[in-house]
């Protein structure tokens, strides 16, 4: 194994659940670059159902889509958790593997996000909250470069985002089987965006900080 990359804290990287998946993938000798790329896949599923509940005409339809954004922005949380766990507990990393931890998620964000932005009927929104979370990962990834060490900070990072927009869209659908005509897509997607902001806002501190004090 070649990778040299910060790992994010992930709670249940520990748990008895992923050490018996991850096993099983290794058996199987999927790569954790494969991995990698179906998060890719899960993400364009994800915004895909997101963005088509705002073009269908029938609310339970809309629902459904609604559920399955949300469970598909799960998958890509679980592909981001067992590529890692495949490449540095299996011992199956390759030199490429930093590229393959990086690139896919920023377009996994993206496509979420502007899914959740033509869901929320603010597309353009969608696409600044994709790229202020590119913006957080070019943080962290600066401070690493910068001796600094990565900073998986929130109160916007990607598991807070995308935790936002699952709770959210599920929220939608709920609402919408119990009548009620709150817009929570809308409101999910301004609090992505705040979270994100506080995110960069909070980053950007502490790279300065260290900077500083380094100089």
């Amino acid at each position: 194994m070649t990778e040299d990359f910060s790992r994010r804290p992930i709670a249940s990287r520990n748990t008895k659940w992923a050490a018996h998946v991850t096993r099983r993938l290794v058996a199987r000798g999927i790569a954790p670059n494969r991995i990698s790329a179906g998060s890719v896949v899960a993400a364009a599923l994800s915004g895909g159902a997101l963005a088509l509940s705002a073009q269908t005409g029938a609310l339970w339809a809309s629902g459904v889509l609604l559920v399955l954004g949300a469970l598909f922005c799960q998958l890509r949380l679980l592909c981001n958790l067992f590529d890692g766990l495949v490449a540095v507990e299996g011992g199956m990393g390759s030199p490429d593997g930093a590229f393959w931890n990086e690139v896919p998620d920023r377009l996994s964000d993206l496509m979420i996000l502007a899914g959740l932005g033509v869901a929320a009927g603010l597309p353009g929104l969608g696409l600044l909250a994709g790229a202020l979370a590119i913006l957080t990962a070019y943080l962290r990834e600066f401070g690493r470069a910068s001796g600094l060490g990565s900073d998986f900070s929130g109160p916007g990072a990607k598991s807070h985002r995308m935790a936002a927009v699952t709770l959210g869209a599920l929220a939608q659908a709920g609402a919408w089987i119990a009548g009620a005509g709150w817009p929570v897509l809308v409101w999910t997607l301004w609090l992505v965006l705040a979270l994100t902001v506080a995110t960069i806002v909070r980053r950007s501190r502490r790279i300065l900080c260290g900077l500083a004090g380094g100089a």
